[in-house]
């Protein structure tokens, strides 16, 4: 645990909130001691909902390290993860995850994510956003190719 670190995720929130580019978050990814990839929360100034801090982080130390795992890497971030970014930082399969401001702190200045917790937490056929199964004989096929399949990347 470096407070540096930290403290840098909180500089690019502050820093990213007086520039009006996005909600007050910032996240720094460390690998051995160094910066490998840091941002701050782009969904507004580029008009992508997926644009977390972590998840905009995720990508620039991925580039940097020229992979797609980030083992033995740890994130540091200015707020406890969304359910979005938390899926992500599993993926990216993080060794530790240190966060500052905790997710009732983010609900209490309108970024509530509770209703996505428990949205998780119901069975498809009662969440609010309506899903049905389509086309599963045409797309399973994919799968079966990829399961027979030799030369892929594992991941």
């Amino acid at each position: 645990m470096n407070q540096e670190f930290m403290r840098e995720a909180i500089r690019l929130s502050q820093e990213n909130m007086e520039k009006n580019a996005g909600g007050p978050f910032g996240a720094v990814i460390v690998k051995d001691g160094k910066i490998v990839g840091k941002w701050r929360n782009k969904v507004t100034s580029t008009n992508d909902p997926t644009a977390h801090a972590e998840m905009v982080a995720i990508r620039d130390a991925c580039q940097n390290l020229k992979t797609f795992e980030l083992n033995w890497c740890e994130l540091y971030t200015s707020c406890e993860p969304c359910p979005m970014c938390l899926g992500a930082i599993y993926w990216a399969r993080f060794d530790k995850v240190y966060y500052g401001n905790t997710k009732e702190d983010a609900a209490d200045i309108n970024f509530d994510d509770q209703y996505i917790y428990e949205e998780l937490d119901r069975p498809l056929d009662k969440r609010n956003l309506p899903m049905q199964k389509l086309l599963r004989e045409e797309a399973i096929k994919v799968f079966q190719k990829w399961a027979e399949k030799e030369d892929k990347v594992l991941y």
